[in-house]
C-alpha cells in the first residue's frame, strides 16, 4: 500500500508541475499535449515518466538539450513523500483523501505565489469544493467551520484596508476557504505558524543582505505551510499549548 500511495503521489506531482507552469500563463492544463517549454517539441510518453526521465536525461530536454528545472523531480518526490506521510498517520480514511488533495493544491498555490505573487482564483475554488465536502461529512460541527471562514480572513481584510492593499486579496481568500476546511482553532494556528515562519525567514534574508527591507516577499507560501501543518498536527499542538497555559 505504501508503494502504491507513493507512486500515486509522484504521478499526481507530475501533473502539479504542469499546473504550476501553465496556470499563471492562463494555458490549458488538460487538453494541450505536454511539450518542451523551450523548443515546444511534443513529448513522447517515455519523456513523461516522473523522476525517472529527469535522471535518465540528466536534467536536459531530449530534443534541444535545454536544462530542465530541478523543480520537476522535487515537486514529484515531495508530493509522493507527503502522501506517504499522510497515509501513515490516517491510513485508508476520508482524512487521507482530503489531506492529500489539500497538500497538492497548497503545493501549487505556494509555488505560484512564490514565483508570480498571485493566488489563482481557480485554486481557491478547488479548496472551497474540498472544504464543502469535508463540511458535509462533519456537519454537526458546522459552526466551527463557519467561524473559521471569517475569523482570520476578516483580520487580514482589515490589515489590507489599513495598509492600503499591501496585504494581497489572494491571501485573504486563501485563509477564508482554509478556515472553512479546518475550523476556527486550526486556522488561527495556521496564521500564527505562517506569520512566525515568514517573519523569521524574512528577517534572516534581510540580515544576510539577500533581500532589501522594502522588497516584497510573498506571504502565500508561508500560509500554505501553516495550513498544512495545522491540518495534520493542529489538534496535538493546540492541546500541548493549552496544557502549558493551564
Amino acid at each position: 500500500m505504501y508503494l502504491i500511495i507513493v507512486f500515486l503521489g509522484i504521478l499526481i506531482g507530475s501533473f502539479l508541475n504542469v499546473c504550476i507552469y501553465r496556470i499563471p500563463r492562463k494555458e490549458d492544463i488538460v487538453y494541450t499535449p505536454s511539450h518542451c517549454f523551450n523548443c515546444s517539441h511534443k513529448l513522447a510518453w517515455y519523456d513523461l515518466i516522473p523522476v525517472v526521465t529527469y535522471v535518465f536525461l540528466r536534467g536536459k530536454c531530449r530534443y534541444c538539450q535545454t536544462n530542465i528545472s530541478i523543480q520537476y523531480p522535487i515537486i514529484e518526490l515531495s508530493n509522493g513523500a507527503a502522501y506517504m506521510g499522510i497515509f501513515a498517520i490516517y491510513g485508508l480514511s476520508k482524512e487521507t483523501i482530503i489531506y492529500c488533495i489539500l497538500f497538492s493544491i497548497l503545493l501549487v498555490i505556494g509555488m505560484i505565489d512564490f514565483r508570480h505573487y498571485i493566488i489563482p482564483n481557480g485554486l481557491v475554488i478547488a479548496l472551497t469544493v474540498l472544504a464543502s465536502i469535508n463540511l458535509f461529512f462533519d456537519i454537526e460541527n458546522y459552526m466551527s467551520y463557519l467561524i473559521g471562514f471569517f475569523i482570520v480572513s476578516a483580520l487580514l481584510l482589515i490589515i489590507a484596508i489599513v495598509t492600503r492593499g499591501k496585504m494581497g486579496g489572494g491571501d485573504i481568500k486563501l485563509m477564508a476557504v482554509a478556515g472553512l476546511l479546518l475550523g476556527w482553532e486550526k486556522i488561527l494556528l495556521a496564521l500564527m505558524l505562517g506569520s512566525v515562519v515568514g517573519a523569521v525567514i524574512g528577517l534572516t534574508l534581510i540580515a544576510l543582505k539577500i533581500m532589501k527591507r522594502e522588497q516584497m516577499i510573498p506571504f502565500g507560501p508561508f500560509l500554505t505551510l501553516g495550513i498544512m501543518v495545522s491540518a495534520l498536527f493542529g489538534d496535538a499542538m493546540i492541546i500541548w499549548y493549552l496544557s502549558l497555559i493551564l
